[in-house]
């Protein structure tokens, strides 16, 4: 017996099993790899030398997310390394080339922020704060350290895994998805940056640097580096195309549209259609996706709301034109507020009524 997905028994014969076994061995991958251990100045060194000009032999690929972490969270790292904790693998992968281009520089898979957060530290760049254990260390750079305690720590081991020239790039931002799975460190569009790399993403990105999008629909600092813009953009698109056949799951909902237009979309009709739609509502709504002036942020139902059935209404008239003084009345209404709480996010029902509600006002009016 065994249980499915939907936690339903049912009855597993040898066919079964035979057939299981058989899309393990079609599916599986064979990975050669080898565990090595650095000192962490010589993988700062790998890191470092040549970076500026994208020469050094350790670097981060494209697919790998910006650094995002807090300052509090690289002194962590820092304490964890000085009070020798054990702390997880780096992954790297040595790169498949010719002879002629062949430069023996290796991908960093899985590991780049804690990289980063050393080469920060060995170079002064990051001050120790919110330290429990090594208290007394708050406050110091790296050069403040007891040299003996710097040489200690330069000899500190890192554990590196290196995959063959062997596994390709599909294998690689496989590894990086599972890898940061059911992981706090990456919120949904950080992994999509990782997995989905490509001219689509590339046109999403573009798009969540507009001026006019950050003027009418502002993301503070910290969200705009956890690719919050890139999501509200991404969930503008796939609603606006598709929001009837959402399903429960806005994650897999997101993944699949991204997916399924990586390579194939129209650029010039696309962006013509997000930049009418922020032209609109900045010209007719009284704080653009904000509820006040006063707001800092936009929630992505109310921005889901009004950018999908902004554009749901010029569809179906491009001179559309409405009357503000309804726009700020219905906006202000109990029924939009209704529409617009937290919780309605992943409700299929709610999502349809939500920017239905909006087109409908507009072309109401």
């Amino acid at each position: 017996m065994a249980t499915t997905a939907r936690n339903q028994l049912r009855f597993i014969t040898e066919e079964d099993k035979t057939a299981a076994e058989a899309q393990v061995r079609e599916l599986q991958t064979d990975v050669d790899y080898e565990t090595k251990e650095y000192t962490v100045e010589l993988i700062v060194q790998k890191y470092l030398e040549g970076e500026p000009e994208d020469a050094n032999e350790l670097f981060v690929p494209t697919y790998q997310r910006d650094f995002v972490w807090h300052p509090d969270r690289q002194s962590k790292f820092i304490e964890s390394v000085m009070l020798g904790l054990p702390i997880p693998y780096v992954f790297t992968a040595s790169l498949a080339k010719d002879i002629d281009s062949d430069e023996g520089r290796v991908e960093i898979v899985d590991g780049s922020q804690r990289i980063r957060t050393l080469a920060a530290f060995l170079n002064d760049e990051l001050i120790l704060d919110g330290l429990e254990k090594l208290s007394k260390l708050n406050g110091f750079r790296f050069s403040d350290i007891e040299l003996s305690r710097q040489r200690k720590f330069k000899r500190r081991p890192i554990r590196v895994i290196e995959l063959s020239e062997k596994a390709t790039e599909s294998v690689r931002r496989d590894i990086f998805e599972r890898i940061n799975t059911g992981s706090d460190e990456l919120r949904a569009m950080e992994k999509r940056k990782g997995i989905f790399t490509g001219p689509f993403y590339d046109f999403i990105a573009e798009c969540a640097a507009l001026p006019l999008f950050n003027e009418v629909c502002p993301i503070s600092y910290r969200k705009q580096r956890r690719e919050e813009a890139e999501e509200m953009v991404l969930r503008y698109f796939a609603y606006a195309d598709r929001y009837e056949q959402f399903n429960h799951s806005v994650r897999s909902f997101l993944d699949s549209y991204l997916k399924e237009h990586q390579h194939k979309f129209d650029k010039e009709k696309l962006l013509s259609r997000f930049v009418s739609m922020l032209e609109f509502v900045r010209d007719n709504f009284p704080f653009g996706f904000r509820k006040s002036p006063t707001n800092s942020s936009v929630p992505r139902v109310r921005f889901e709301a009004i950018s999908v059935g902004v554009t749901l209404a010029l569809q179906k008239y491009p001179e559309l034109n409405a009357s503000k003084q309804d726009i700020a009345d219905w906006l202000a209404s109990e029924e939009f507020s209704k529409h617009t709480v937290s919780d309605a996010s992943n409700s299929r029902p709610k999502v349809k009524a939500r920017i239905e509600f909006v087109r409908d006002q507009l072309l109401r009016g």
